[in-house]
């Protein structure tokens, strides 16, 4: 009686000091805190169907699981009053206008050479500092926001105009209509080379455009293009992969901290299938893979590699890629969807979805004999998310875009293998009054488990689950949500049997929980 008696004490009194130490640790946390390349989130938060915006699917529902139910890394920026603004996700600093001669005023005479551009950045000491250095196109793309939309490349004024990119921190620049140019040439120039070429011949640079949203390969060499230009600089080792081979047809890229699927699903589908593909999904033995978005896609391209210089698709080699014959009968690699919408004009255009091609982007162009690589492996465009793509048999645009709307899919999932982060999708009238966190269920539990909580208003958010010793096995949430209801799953596949506490911080509100995990 009495040793039954002394081990009940000595468990209850672990489950004390656990409980003790969770109440009393309180700390500040942030996404991918062990990580040289953090994704920066799209800012996507509006829902939509093949063609507008809609009220928040939930989960078994029609489009579920694309962007905006997801949240990374909130996009969070610094102006520090000497015209140079800090992204406080990436660690990058970056010069804020691209208004280069300082006359007030962002037009051609601002833009340069691409090259030009690459090698005035030695001689740039905006806020005092002097080690500047042209983008990569990773650097530059770690800006956009898909919260954005497609101006018209008719249009002659910008009034109702929203870029991709947050203008309350940088200062956008549109194409000089009194030089003979569209709004909408507005290309950022960066120090990504294509290692091949485009519009039949040309030496080609990748750039982002703030102001359509792309990015898409541009002629390099000079007379022939300018372009604006955004200096970089810290945190050299951004964009830069460490791809680590699971052994489960999986890959870790744990300089982003996402696990991807080695594979592709071997075939083209629209982009409502490819969320219904995505959700749900089993396999390795996790059961979160999702879609990915634009910026987590982008994130995989390597840019050192195409089709025509390495008979490969734009990714590492530890991924495997469909082979697929182009519309100039060439062997060709695919373009894959992201979950995110991409808008024209209006963000409640939901048309068309971005996509990342990992082959050439296809385009025809009579000038140059018909269909050729106008914009480069690893461009980023979009396409409709239904249709027939035989109705677009010289594509689509001044470059003859290819117009696939079956598009191939690689699935990702967190890198930590323990979480689904799902916002319900109800209206603010049923937004809740307090905050709170509900009993996970089930309860036992195995392997998986949801937690629920509700934020009355947007709120800084740290769900992290503990041992019975009060260790830090996972962190579920670390992000600013917005006010709602939240599900997350929570797959204990990788832990042993046994009681574990999960803890809520948010804003002021803290509160600790039990799960027990049964095996």
């Amino acid at each position: 009686m009495n040793s039954a008696y002394s081990a009940i004490k000595c468990k209850v009194n672990v489950y004390v000091f656990a409980f003790s130490f969770l109440t009393a640790s309180v700390g500040i946390i942030f996404a991918q805190t062990d990580t040289t390349y953090k994704v920066v989130d799209t800012g996507q938060i509006l829902y939509y169907n093949n063609s507008t915006t809609i009220t928040a699917p939930s989960s078994g529902q029609s489009f579920y699981g694309q962007d905006a139910h997801y949240t990374g890394n909130t996009p969070s920026y610094t102006d520090n009053g000497d015209s140079t603004i800090t992204d406080n996700v990436t660690g990058l600093m970056w010069t804020k206008s691209y208004d280069l001669n300082g006359d007030g005023v962002k037009n051609t005479d601002d833009k340069m050479y691409a090259d030009d551009a690459k090698t005035a950045a030695s001689s740039c000491n905006t806020g005092g500092y002097t080690d500047w250095r042209l983008p990569t196109i990773k650097e530059l793309y770690s800006l956009i926001l898909f919260s954005g939309a497609e101006i018209s490349p008719n249009a002659t004024s910008t009034a109702g105009v929203i870029p991709f990119i947050n203008t309350t921190y940088f200062d956008i620049g549109y194409g000089d209509l009194s030089a003979g140019e569209r709004l909408i040439d507005a290309q950022v120039a960066t120090s990504t080379i294509y290692g091949s070429t485009t519009m039949g011949g040309n030496r080609t640079m990748f750039g982002v455009n703030f102001v359509d949203g792309r990015i898409k390969g541009y002629p390099a060499d000079a007379p022939i293009k300018k372009y604006y230009v955004l200096y970089v600089r810290g945190n050299t080792a951004y964009g830069t992969n460490q791809f680590a081979d699971n052994s489960d047809s999986t890959i870790t890229d744990n300089a982003t901290g996402l696990m991807w699927m080695k594979n592709d699903n071997g075939v083209g589908i629209l982009w409502a299938n490819a969320l219904s593909y995505a959700e749900g999904f089993q396999y390795a033995g996790h059961t979160d893979w999702r879609l990915p978005n634009a910026k987590e896609l982008q994130s995989i391209i390597d840019y050192t590699r195409s089709p025509a210089t390495s008979s490969s698709a734009a990714i590492d080699t530890m991924f495997n890629c469909t082979q697929i014959t182009n519309e100039a009968g060439a062997a060709d690699y695919p373009c894959y969807w992201t979950s995110t919408t991409f808008s024209c004009q209006t963000t409640s255009d939901g048309k068309a979805a971005v996509y990342i091609s990992f082959g050439r982007a296809m385009g025809y162009m009579s000038i140059y004999g018909g269909w050729v690589d106008v914009h480069g492996a690893g461009a980023q465009r979009s396409d409709p998310k239904m249709g027939d793509p035989a109705q677009f048999p010289y594509g689509f645009g001044p470059q003859g875009d290819a117009i696939r709307i079956y598009n191939y899919v690689r699935l990702v999932r967190s890198g930590n293998g323990t979480t689904d982060l799902h916002q319900d999708g109800f209206g603010s009238e049923f937004m809740p009054d307090n905050f709170m966190l509900n009993q996970n269920y089930p309860n036992p539990f195995n392997p998986s488990t949801t937690i629920s909580f509700e934020l009355p208003s947007e709120s800084f958010v740290s769900l992290k689950i503990y041992n019975v010793l009060g260790k830090e096995v996972a962190t579920l949430v670390s992000d600013k949500l917005a006010a709602g209801r939240y599900d997350v799953t929570f797959n204990g596949s990788e832990l042993t049997s046994g009681v574990y506490f999960y803890r809520l911080q948010a804003g002021k509100y803290t509160k600790t929980a039990k799960a027990v995990l049964l095996k």
